[in-house]
């Protein structure tokens, strides 16, 4: 029951599309010249609002493909600058790069 009173995103992006699609064929085979094209115009710039967010949302969604996303490559150790270098100890320097290639290795 729950499903129905709450659609996916997807739904919801058709249904508010196909509303927008209506009342812009609406505005131009009538062209009514009152308050009503006021109301149709506004009517249609919230549905395709209402439709870009619902589409919006589908994109956040997890996929359900399996396949992973492209993501930023890894970065890898951090960068040093010679000022950094120069403050620290080099056998502490030299340790912990020796660390972290034993990371990358495993």
């Amino acid at each position: 029951m729950g499903r129905i009173l709450r659609p996916g995103p997807r739904a919801v992006a058709a249904v508010a599309s196909l509303g927008a699609v209506a009342v812009l064929v609406t505005l131009f085979v009538r062209h009514p010249a009152n308050i009503l094209t006021v109301g149709l115009a506004l009517l249609c710039v919230l549905l395709a609002t209402v439709a870009g967010t619902a589409v919006a949302a589908l994109r956040d969604q997890p996929s359900t493909t399996g396949v992973t996303p492209p993501g930023p490559p890894d970065a890898g150790p951090p960068v040093l600058d010679a000022d950094t270098l120069d403050a620290l100890d080099s056998a502490a320097v030299r340790a912990k790069l020796e660390e972290l290639d034993d990371l990358r290795d495993r």
